[in-house]
């Protein structure tokens, strides 16, 4: 094993820890990606985190509480990774906006930078920045048994004495080193000593002038005023002016500029590391990630290889993930019985038939969003995920999208949920909200239900070559018209969207590594919570209403609508099942949803609907699934779990001239509408808490069904 030399006393003071006993410290985590700079968060937070947004801004902050001593904890935030501080994504502006603005209640008082050891000279491109700015700075110093594999050998006490500030290995993945940087945090920790880049000085009047009617606490500081101004949302509009007019005065090049500075940063890191680090590296020491990647990453073989991988993971999610959504709906099922047992009432059935059920709505998602993200948490852990999107993204990219998309559009075939919270692995803001906006266009298994009767109702069971299914084709072909409607419709958004963020893709392959299971614990807590309590407000919210809907009715329509169906009971002469569902059906004719029904069918009759269909679109809105209930209701079919029972009678339901209502001609208009209709009301509600508002759910629930009623009205003429 190399031999790493013991760091030299850190450079803290033991007078006051950081913070006051009136405010919590705040600890900023940054970093470039694959650093370790996740893993440390996690171990010094643990469960205490929580997911919110930087002020102005649609990107994600994960803070968390640490405990440093049992008397001192601090908040922790962790910051997106990034490769310097001049951003080129929304996620890397957020970083600027917080560590330039010392009046933002986020701005931290310490810094923890990591730092990849075995790949120290690039990641000391960012320390060397976030130095000159004179925040005070820790730096946690990750993966010294990789750099020490690597015949990488670095000399702690050197570096720390060249960078001024406090040096701690730590090993992000067992946790190793935590301790030591807590110590250090809880003491009064200092700006970096050392500055690494000068200021040309044509620059310094330009920049002293910044500096001073800013009132800022350095000249680098106020370089980069210079270099961001129109990116800094602190600003305001006349200091933005005041910045563009001093840089038009002074001729400065923003560009040429940052060029410059790079350079002159790498030649003072090049010197610092000639004392401090040594490179004995070996022949065979080749890496064996570099060997795994000219099988993972081949034009052929890699493509097979990563839809093998898909096709066992949904396989998976979807063998794995039914017995728990079978014991959800099962207990949600049992626990309104009990309640009804217990008491009657408008009240009971509130909370068994609207709270409950839009709850039950909620929990059922959850054993699906857990194992997505564990297979997605496994396979970024392994680094098996960057190769993907190396590996797609030549061809994404030319439809608008990112090798990044890839994932989160083939999962939105399972459910459209966890894929659209997926997204958040897309750096681009653009493209992530590209691939938003196009995923809910691949078919969810919750439309199932609705092609297999359907497609039953009106293709008939032919094979051909003895094994092709004319109905499976037919189905597939299905699935395939929404995975083009969604290439297409990102292709076209990627010229309407209009956006100053340029999509950039830099991907660095981190080497192959057995998963950290605690992060992939984090990872399912974390989404499962997120989904719980941001999106299921949403859900339960309009299952209550639509319940409230469905169950009454203006005046006393409702008793009348009863009593009428109870009446005609007497010459209809019906089983129990079917009278009890021609009772329902009329009660629901009388309700509001009926009446919502009537009110909308002259829309919708064009597509060859009637208020019925329009009552089962209204309704199946809370979920896909739920078309072939409220249809079996509405029809009187009895028991909608009889797929035969369903067939039957839905093939023998006439229309106003006595001719069988499902045509093919109306039958295909109703897959085709449910191709590209909005999936249902918890997908809305999933892009409302990822794009942090209502305009892009409203923007795309009018495309969708747009493009629905009008592919619906073409197939309906076409086949008519």
């Amino acid at each position: 094993m190399s031999e790493v030399l013991a760091p030299a006393p850190a450079p803290v003071s033991s007078s006051a820890p950081v913070g006051t006993a009136r405010k919590v410290a705040k600890i900023a985590l940054i970093g470039n990606p694959n650093s370790g700079k996740s893993s440390l968060f996690n171990h010094l937070t643990g469960l205490n985190q929580k997911v919110g947004n930087f002020p102005g801004v649609t990107v994600d902050k994960k803070t968390g509480i640490t405990h440093l001593t049992p008397s001192l904890k601090a908040q922790v935030i962790d910051l997106p990774g990034t490769y310097s501080l001049y951003p080129k994504s929304l996620d890397e502006k957020v970083i600027i906006d917080l560590l330039h603005d010392k009046k933002g209640e986020s701005y931290p008082d310490v810094l923890v930078i990591t730092a990849d050891a075995s790949n120290l000279k690039r990641n000391l491109l960012l320390f060397t920045q976030l130095a000159d700015l004179k925040i005070p700075a820790v730096l946690a110093l990750n993966m010294m048994d990789v750099a020490e594999k690597h015949g990488v050998k670095i000399d702690l006490a050197e570096l720390q004495q060249e960078l001024g500030v406090p040096v701690i290995p730590v090993n992000a993945r067992n946790g190793s080193g935590i301790a030591a940087l807590k110590i250090v945090l809880s003491e009064q920790v200092e700006p970096p000593r050392s500055s690494f880049y000068e200021i040309p000085d044509d620059l310094l009047v330009m920049v002293r002038q910044i500096r001073y009617y800013f009132e800022l606490s350095n000249d680098y500081l106020a370089l980069h005023y210079a270099h961001q101004y129109s990116k800094l949302s602190f600003l305001s509009e006349d200091d933005k002016e005041y910045i563009g007019d001093l840089v038009k005065k002074y001729g400065f090049k923003s560009n040429t500029l940052q060029a410059a500075e790079t350079i002159s940063r790498y030649t003072s890191i090049n010197t610092l590391l000639l004392d401090a680090m040594r490179v004995t590296k070996a022949e065979n020491n080749e890496q064996f990630s570099n060997k795994v990647d000219q099988v993972l990453t081949h034009k052929v073989f890699g493509y097979l290889i990563f839809f093998g991988v898909l096709f066992l993971m949904f396989q998976a999610i979807f063998a794995w993930a039914s017995y728990p959504m079978d014991l959800i709906d099962g207990g949600v099922a049992s626990l309104n019985a009990w309640i009804h047992t217990l008491a009657e009432g408008p009240l009971v059935d509130l909370l068994t038939e609207g709270v409950l059920a839009g709850l039950g709505g909620v929990l059922i998602f959850i054993p699906q969003i857990a194992l997505l993200f564990a297979f997605i948490a496994i396979l970024e852990e392994t680094g098996y995920m960057a190769r993907v999107t190396f590996l797609m993204d030549k061809i994404m990219r030319k439809f608008g999208l990112n090798g990044k998309s890839v994932v989160p559009l083939i999962s939105g075939v399972a459910c459209a949920v966890p894929a659209i919270m997926a997204t958040r692995t897309i750096e681009s803001w653009k493209d992530r909200l590209i691939t938003i906006f196009v995923t809910p266009l691949m078919s969810c298994s919750a439309r199932l239900p609705i092609y297999a009767i359907m497609i039953g109702l009106v293709v008939p069971e032919k094979y051909f070559l003895g094994f092709l299914s004319l109905q499976g084709l037919v189905l597939m072909a299905l699935y395939l018209i929404g995975f083009v409607a969604a290439i297409v419709s990102a292709a076209i958004l990627k010229w309407v969207l209009k956006t100053k963020e340029r999509s950039y893709f830099i991907m660095e392959f981190p080497t192959y590594k057995m998963p950290r299971w605690k992060n992939v614990g984090l990872t399912i807590v974390e989404k499962s919570k997120a989904f719980v309590f941001q999106a299921g407000k949403v859900i339960l919210a309009i299952s209550v209403i639509l319940w409230v809907m469905s169950t009454y009715g203006p005046g006393n329509s409702i008793e009348q609508a009863e009593a009428r169906a109870t009446a005609e009971l007497t010459t209809l002469n019906l089983e129990e099942a079917d009278a009890e569902a021609h009772v329902a059906g009329q009660k629901l004719e009388a309700s509001y949803a009926g009446k919502f029904g009537k009110f909308i069918e002259p829309a919708i009759r064009p597509l060859g609907y009637d208020w019925k269909v329009g009552i089962a679109l209204l309704t199946s809105f809370a979920a896909r699934e739920v078309f072939v209930g409220t249809i079996s209701t509405i029809y009187s079919v009895g028991d909608a779990e009889n797929e035969a029972t369903v067939k039957e009678k839905l093939m023998a339901q006439k229309d106003a001239s006595g001719q069988p209502f499902f045509t093919p001609a109306r039958a295909f208009s109703l897959l085709i509408f449910y191709v590209f209709a909005m999936q249902c009301m918890s997908t809305l509600a999933v892009v409302y808490r990822e794009t942090k508002g209502w305009k892009w759910p409203i923007l795309q629930l009018v495309y969708m069904t747009g493009l629905a009623y009008v592919s619906a009205f073409i197939v309906f003429r076409l086949f008519s």
